[in-house]
């Protein structure tokens, strides 16, 4: 199956995301074509804002699990997650891989608000490939991970796109960046990236952080990272996980022995990975 991305990019910022990036998408292509229900629907009208949709045929009712790629915000294709559907799609779930806007072209907040937008186009249409739009899953990997936190706690964002929020049943962000806030930027780092990619204007950073949303929270947050990630997400994971204990929904964190930020997500490689076990009791628990 052909999985040329659709759009070009610019290069990544050092080897390991490169390295990333080729394992995955070879991995696209080996992916059983018979569970692609439909792939590249707009839901917008740039051409980043486009998702594919994975079910098993005779499903009804499903709940839908949506996973963001990652990619800084600047970088990354829906192709990422592919590999993560036969897994899921024989849970019982369907299966959405959506892509966004990027900077620079489009800064913070164009990704959180086509993730709303997104959720609002899933509530109506989803139902076509037998998922639950009242059903909904959210996760995603580094920035996706962020995103898929923003699009759970940002609760007027998803009113003004027609989703209520107690149609988010859960969120289980993957070595998730939430918290781009830096003091003092080294020249040329990924931290000084954001502000000079990102942001519109540096004084966003906090409003453009998950962590700063957590307030009154009503969405299960099942957070994970990796024991070799980036100090910052780990730091900003932990320091999340403490703000949302103490909010109304429930919140966990769990720390993947040895793994680094990369390896969070391909490790999901593994159809018995412990990580879906972690999303089939979350849904068992929370689902309608």
């Amino acid at each position: 199956m052909d999985h040329t991305p659709l759009f070009a990019q610019p290069p990544l910022p050092f080897p390991a995301a490169q390295r990333y990036e080729d394992t995955v998408l070879e991995w696209a292509r080996d992916l059983d074509a018979g569970i692609l229900r439909a792939r590249d629907l707009a839901y917008g009208p740039d051409p980043q804002q486009c998702y594919d949709v994975f079910a098993a045929a005779g499903m009804r009712g499903a709940p839908v699990l949506v996973f963001w790629h990652g990619g800084g915000w600047t970088n990354g294709y829906k192709e990422y997650v592919h590999f993560m559907a036969e897994a899921v799609v024989r849970r019982g779930l369907v299966f959405v891989a959506p892509t966004y806007r990027l900077a620079p072209r489009h800064r913070l907040p164009a990704a959180f608000d086509d993730a709303a937008l997104l959720l609002g186009e899933l509530r109506r249409t989803v139902g076509r490939w037998g998922g639950d739009g009242r059903n909904l899953y959210l996760s995603g990997h580094s920035a996706g991970g962020g995103t898929a936190a923003m699009a759970a706690l940002r609760k007027r964002a998803l009113e003004r796109a027609g989703v209520p929020p107690g149609d988010i049943r859960g969120c289980l962000p993957i070595s998730g960046v939430m918290d781009l806030h830096h003091p003092c930027p080294e020249p040329d780092s990924l931290e000084e990236r954001v502000y000079t990619t990102l942001l519109e204007q540096p004084c966003e950073d906090a409003l453009m952080s998950a962590i700063s949303w957590t307030a009154g929270n009503l969405v299960p947050m099942m957070a994970s990272y990796g024991e070799r990630d980036s100090a910052r997400v780990i730091g900003a994971n932990t320091r999340m996980y403490e703000l949302l204990k103490h909010q109304p929904a429930d919140a966990g964190l769990h720390a993947w022995e040895g793994l680094d930020h990369f390896d969070t997500h391909l490790m999901l490689a593994d159809p018995g990975h412990a990580w879906y076990g972690h999303l089939e009791a979350l849904v068992a628990r929370t689902s309608r």
